[in-house]
């Protein structure tokens, strides 16, 4: 990719995805999330959340596993052993009637209602989503957690579409959550050529469910995949800091690029990036200084042609022999 147009990518995607996490002009209106047990999407809702306190967008968080309501959430909605009507109906209340600016709906795992009421094949999915839109109330999005290690229990009705089917037709944006320290191991095992290596549950090892994650590298790794209203995707990948990184600037642009970060990409040495333009040999093409100074010096045979010395005298072949030539009298008598 040429540096005009990796530049190009780099500015757009990175305005892309500033816009998805700051929910500007309803860039997404509903986000799917998958996680797993190597990378929870803990980091990335709280993200979101930052986000939507520092734009004033009121937050309502309805929770299914969460027990304590997370820092800047507007409201808190416990969604245990509720029917799903009565979920859609606390959510819609809990915004207030005075609130007339965005709203994010964050639901931080879809899977216990997926398995609970989805087994008995009275559960639709994209009415219940649907239900959190109601006319006359501010511009909502919706932000949905689905856990990718959690076995789904089949639906009896036959020729059904599985929930995640439904779930990533739906969304506007995908974004699948990786290990960033995993990713590191995968990508200097295809640097070498090797298989990448498995982690957690694909070891296929009794007693293993999460594997080894190098503290080191933190951070997360987000792999998106955004669909425009015209029908065209946008895929790329993201690495989001640690929330340690995150409190120090918020004034800028916290997401980079993967490709952009140091441990993904070393950086490339100045003397190597000016050689990066010549064509790649076994043997040296370059001349040394003091082969480019004889070069130079050589005074080619046609020169002595434009002397003009008389007619037929500029076609001969003016040749000063060196100390390494071999003088050989009979081919010089030929």
């Amino acid at each position: 990719m040429s540096a005009k147009n990796l530049s190009h990518r780099r500015t757009h995607n990175l305005l892309l995805i500033s816009k998805l996490l700051s929910l500007r002009d309803t860039a997404s209106p509903l986000t799917l999330l998958l996680d797993s047990l190597e990378q929870p999407a803990t980091p990335l809702i709280r993200e979101y959340i930052r986000r939507a306190k520092l734009s004033k967008v009121h937050v309502t968080f309805i929770a299914f596993q969460t027990l304590k309501r997370p820092d800047g959430v507007g409201a808190f909605v416990s969604a245990r052993r509720k029917r799903p009507a009565d979920i859609a109906k606390e959510a819609v209340a809990a915004c207030p009637t005075s609130h007339s600016g965005r709203r994010l709906i964050i639901i931080d795992s879809i899977n216990p209602l997926l398995n609970t009421l989805g087994s008995e094949g009275t559960f639709h999915l994209p009415s219940f989503l649907n239900s959190f839109l109601t006319p006359g109330m501010a511009e909502t999005s919706i932000l949905v957690t689905y856990h990718q290690d959690v076995p789904n229990i089949q639906n009896p009705r036959a020729y059904t579409p599985s929930a995640l089917s439904i779930l990533t037709y739906l969304a506007t944006t995908i974004i699948t959550l990786h290990s960033f320290s995993h990713i590191l191991a995968h990508k200097a095992a295809r640097d070498r050529s090797l298989a990448a290596p498995s982690f957690g549950l694909e070891e296929e090892q009794d007693g293993v469910l999460i594997g080894y994650a190098d503290k080191a590298a933190g951070g997360v790794v987000l792999e998106m995949e955004h669909r425009r209203k015209s029908g065209r995707g946008v895929l790329e990948w993201y690495y989001l800091p640690p929330a340690s990184q995150t409190r120090s600037q918020q004034a800028r642009e916290i997401v980079t690029l993967l490709d952009d970060h140091p441990l993904y990409r070393p950086p490339v040495d100045l003397d190597e990036g000016t050689e990066q333009d010549e064509p790649e040999s076994t043997f040296e093409l370059r001349l040394t200084d003091r082969q480019r100074r004889e070069r130079e010096g050589v005074v080619l045979p046609y020169f002595d042609a434009q002397n003009g010395d008389g007619p037929g005298e500029g076609g001969r072949i003016l040749y000063d022999m060196g100390e390494e030539d071999d003088f050989d009298e009979e081919e010089d008598e030929m």
